[in-house]
């Protein structure tokens, strides 16, 4: 349905919509300044540049670059400066203010344990690290006056051998903060069915997991991914838009792949800032999230990595919203895509999608009326 209002959203009115985040890193969301204090307090000595602004500045320009030896560059250098207890409960809880402030209200946050090790802790310690974070950071946006309720997803390199130790590992934790399993890195060499044991294993425990899969390779990955593998979500999937055609007048044939992915709801951890950054996307306007949002694929919108990416939620939606003259509507859609798609129960999401997504919208597009009625008294002349 079309919104009743007819003009784009403000800024301030994206930053203050409901948001639901689905794909974000914990390395790839640091404060530039938090990256000084922490490589200070530890000793790390290899950072580019050692004032906040000019590091934030190297990481956006690095991620830019084209190259993915500067861009994977960047991770070792906040990898490096989250070795610790202390470093890592710092980081996970400026991440949920950070996501709060910025309109967040449920945010998965995905981290891969076993790069976080090098300091002498054990999983498990890097584990309860993290959750301690994220409970600090909603109780520390909860005082500023902010609701947020942050999830991880524990992440495996699809690279190492560490899969269904990682997998093993959700599994203790996932009534404590963890909400489900993830596997990253380098799709080409590395397809997802060389970690089939832990697929295997969370379904036979009937948990929740996603896929970095269709960002790169391409539909290969995509189909291992939901067909050998099973998984729930994709990240990124952007590449599904090679299984569909679109004619010269207009009309759309889906592939059989790409019929299944929409039939069957699967849902699309789309980042388009990201993809832009690694040549998955040509430009905003040339996103597939535009078509796949027309074709009403299960697609949600997400940040990635914040800091190499210099975004936020909020500059998404502003971006994808100058690109397709998306309305609050449309924002509505993919936030309520995204609630539908989480890894918590369904009465939990339900309630967040009628509780606070839906009146939260509701709220903002009534500005619009109040806006309309106090231009139209004032024209008339009412008052004087």
């Amino acid at each position: 349905m079309p919104s009743q209002n007819p003009t784009l959203p403000t800024p301030d009115q994206i930053r203050r919509a409901p948001k639901v985040l689905l794909h974000d890193h914990l390395d790839g969301g640091l404060r530039p300044g938090t990256v000084v204090d922490l490589a200070r307090a530890g000793g790390y000595d290899a950072l580019p540049e050692t004032e906040p602004d000019r590091l934030g500045r190297w990481f956006r320009e690095a991620a830019d670059s084209g190259s993915l030896e500067r861009y994977l560059e960047t991770f070792a250098h906040t990898c490096a400066v989250m070795q610790t207890r202390e470093a890592l409960f710092r980081v996970a809880s400026e991440c949920a203010q950070d996501l709060a402030e910025d309109g967040v209200v449920y945010a998965e946050v995905r981290y891969a344990p076993e790069q976080h090790l090098e300091g002498g802790l054990t999983l498990d310690e890097v584990v309860a690290a993290v959750n301690d974070g994220f409970r600090e950071g909603e109780r520390r946006a909860r005082e500023s006056g902010r609701r947020i309720r942050v999830g991880a997803l524990l992440t495996a390199m699809r690279h190492a051998a560490r899969a269904l130790e990682i997998a093993e590992l959700a599994n203790a934790h996932r009534d404590v903060g963890v909400v489900g399993f993830d596997i990253a890195g380098a799709e080409a060499g590395y397809p997802p069915t060389r970690h089939l044991d832990a697929f295997e294993y969370l379904k036979r425990e009937n948990n929740h997991f996603t896929i970095h899969a269709g960002e790169a390779f391409g539909l290969p990955s995509i189909w291992q991914a939901l067909q050998w593998c099973g998984a729930d979500r994709l990240g990124h999937g952007v590449r599904i838009i090679d299984d569909i055609r679109v004619a010269d007048d207009g009309t759309v044939a889906l592939g059989r792949l790409a019929a299944y992915v929409r039939d069957k709801r699967v849902p699309l951890e789309m980042c388009p800032t990201s993809n832009l950054q690694t040549g998955a996307a040509a430009s905003y306007a040339e996103h597939p999230i535009g078509l796949l949002r027309r074709l009403h694929f299960r697609a949600t919108v997400n940040t990635d990595n914040r800091l190499m990416s210099g975004t936020s939620m909020s500059r998404e939606f502003e971006l994808l919203s100058e690109a397709f003259g998306y309305t609050l509507d449309d924002i509505q859609w993919f936030t309520v895509n995204a609630m539908k798609s989480a890894f918590i129960p369904f009465d939990e999401r339900l309630a967040m999608i009628n509780d606070v997504i839906k009146p939260g919208y509701a709220e903002l597009k009534s500005e619009w009326l109040f806006s309309q009625a106090a231009t139209t008294s004032a024209s008339s002349g009412e008052g004087d």
